[in-house]
């Protein structure tokens, strides 16, 4: 199961002041826990960053050497809760919200992926040693992260027809998937001369570490700036698409193990190894033909509301014999389907997620699914049938579309979180944690728009 990161919840008296002013207040007189850092509108505790250490030294329990200094490690995990605490409080303060029910969805379905039940899935995290209402507001806090980047990329992120034409006819689409691991030695925004050398020389001692024998993976822990470091680095096996376009362009000529030399990107320099590649065949799959109902949830009709009428529903078909399609157009709030009797096309198994494909998985031809639940409601889902169909070319074509959304969305949202950090206050309070992006409370040419207010 993947570890997520735990934080321990310590109640804070509220005050009016500003962040900085807060944070001293709470010093002097909190002696069972103490704050490390101001993030804008709230603090980090030093329990808090103890946690997060813990996960990352029971992850490296068996390889510790892999691991930087004990304080550069505490100043990454650091950094890395304060960028996490900035894009929360961004989402909550623009009117983005997570249910309870939300975080149960969210909780079952990593459940379904590690094959157990939520009941077993809280035993686990427990037994690693985890407070299972912590863990459950980590979830929370990736669903307003990843609501956030929807909401800042959906109306920015567009791609056409005209630019998946010219991606396909420039034949620089690449097929297959590719498994690599990076390095990234940052650059501060607007980084001058001296500033870029120091940076190029870096990842040029990093580089020649790796070729003396320095592991790539304990390299990438020590040395490395961006979000993954502690996991090595690891990007995972992804499509050629979805890694940078530099990145898979320097995979096409690499060999399996092969480490490249450092490269200057917008964020800095940096150092990339292939761990593998694999070719992807022919796309023969299986497609399915539906149709179905959905009442959807929302302030004025409850999840239970909605339940109980998809089930009635499907007694009058299942029972009473109703015309499927009537009902869809009477009762269905889907857009798309509704006015065509719920008629959803074909389409492959995961086209609409999890819970669909995992219906559709145990149904046979003109079976009316029980009532399931989605993200927007309730559901019942009829399956028409089924056929083997060969999508190589449209395959191929959403590969670009999600190529091009993709690399416009990365960009968007890397701007953002520039955008949001530069005008962000926040601060360490202990200067042996502080650091070139990371200055203490107080120091003289610290960013934000609430500098001025430090102490």
């Amino acid at each position: 199961m993947n570890k997520l990161v735990a934080v321990t919840v310590v109640a804070l008296l509220t005050f009016a002041a500003a962040p900085a002013a807060r944070a001293q207040a709470l010093l002097p007189t909190d002696q069972l826990d103490r704050i490390v850092a101001v993030a804008e509108e709230d603090v980090i505790l030093q329990s808090e960053l103890d946690g997060a250490v813990g996960n990352v030294l029971a992850q490296y329990r068996a390889n510790p050497q892999q691991l930087p200094p004990r304080a550069e490690l505490d100043r990454k995990v650091l950094e890395n809760l304060i960028m996490l605490r900035l894009q929360v409080q961004r989402a909550e303060s623009t009117g983005i919200r997570v249910t309870d029910s939300d975080i149960d969805q969210a909780m079952q379905r990593v459940a379904e992926t590690n094959k157990i039940d939520v009941r077993t899935l809280r035993a686990s995290v427990e037994r690693e040693g985890m407070n299972y209402d912590a863990y459950r507001k980590s979830i929370r806090e990736q669903l307003l992260i990843a609501r956030l980047r929807q909401r800042v990329v959906q109306n920015q992120v567009n791609v056409t027809d005209g630019e998946i034409d010219i991606l396909l006819a420039s034949n620089s689409l690449k097929a297959g998937e590719v498994h690599m691991a990076h390095i990234l030695i940052t650059l501060p925004e607007g980084a001058n001369a001296d500033q870029i050398q120091k940076g190029h020389d870096k990842a040029e001692d990093v580089r020649k570490q790796i070729d003396g024998g320095l592991d790539f993976t304990t390299a990438a822990i020590r040395y490395s700036d961006a979000a993954d470091a502690l996991q090595g680095g690891d990007l995972g096996w992804r499509r050629f698409d979805e890694v940078p376009e530099a990145f898979a362009n320097l995979a096409e000529g690499m060999q399996a193990g092969q480490v490249s030399q450092a490269m200057r990107g917008p964020s800095g320099f940096h150092i990339v190894k292939l761990v593998e590649k694999r070719a992807t065949g022919r796309q023969v799959v299986t497609e399915y033909h539906a149709r179905h109902i959905e009442v959807a949830t929302n302030e004025l009709v409850q999840s239970d509301e909605a339940q109980k009428t998809v089930r009635e529903i499907r007694q009058r078909i299942v029972d009473g014999h109703e015309d499927f399609a009537k009902l869809a157009k009477e009762y269905s709030k889907e857009p798309m389907s509704a006015g065509a009797g719920g008629d959803m096309g074909w389409f492959p198994i995961d086209q609409y997620g999890s819970r669909v494909a995992e219906t559709l998985s145990s149904m046979k031809d003109n079976d009316v699914s029980q009532a399931f639940q989605t993200d927007v409601g309730w559901h019942i889902m009829q399956l028409l049938g089924t056929r083997q169909s060969d999508r190589t070319d449209e395959t191929k074509r959403e590969q670009a579309r999600e190529v091009l959304r993709t690399r416009k969305a990365e960009d968007e949202y890397e701007n953002f979180l520039r955008q949001i950090r530069s005008e962000a206050y926040a601060c360490v309070i202990n200067v042996s944690m502080s650091s070139a992006t990371l200055p203490q409370c107080g120091a003289a040419g610290m960013v934000g728009d609430k500098a001025a207010a430090a102490p």
